[in-house]
């Protein structure tokens, strides 16, 4: 049994790995909590670690007779190929993954300590500072620049933006 990589079509790695199931086939996709702006407010989501891919485990001795169902699969783009083989993903690889997903309790966080970011609301729409933590109560901490001072204020986390 070797594992290997699916490319799935956006947004539907999901749905790939639950319409692989069904079939049969051992899938693994790796998720990472994350933290994201819904309605203004910081809500914490699973996303996949690898958009559009997932892995999944089949016999090698007839591999060729194992992709065709695989293929017509809802949300499977293709398979992953180096020339005309299966790209093969090492078992210590998806072992790593593994342990790490399970020890990865905290949430990615949206915004990370000394992060520019931009006011997109409010008074000081459009100024620029600099993050400095969450409050816990649904509010950050920002640190802006009001008359040559520097100046701690409270703002709800969805009238922040990352500098680019």
């Amino acid at each position: 049994m070797h594992w290997y990589l699916i490319h799935t079509k956006p947004r539907q790695e999901k749905l790939a790995y639950e319409n692989l199931e069904r079939q049969g086939y051992v899938c693994y996709l790796p998720f990472l909590p994350k933290e994201k702006l819904h309605r203004g407010k910081l809500m914490v989501s699973s996303e996949p670690l690898f958009p559009r891919y997932l892995f999944i485990q089949l016999d090698s001795s007839n591999t060729t007779k194992s992709w065709s169902p695989i293929r017509s699969t809802k949300g499977v783009s293709r398979l992953v190929t180096f020339g005309t083989k299966p790209a093969i993903v090492s078992d210590a690889l998806i072992d790593v993954l593994k342990s790490l997903e399970a020890a990865k309790q905290q949430p990615q966080p949206l915004f990370l300590p000394g992060e520019r970011v931009r006011l997109t609301d409010g008074a000081f729409a459009g100024v620029e500072g600099i993050y400095q933590m969450s409050d816990g109560e649904n509010r950050a901490m920002v640190l802006i620049e009001v008359l040559s001072r520097p100046v701690q204020m409270q703002v709800a986390p969805g009238n922040l933006s990352k500098m680019s």
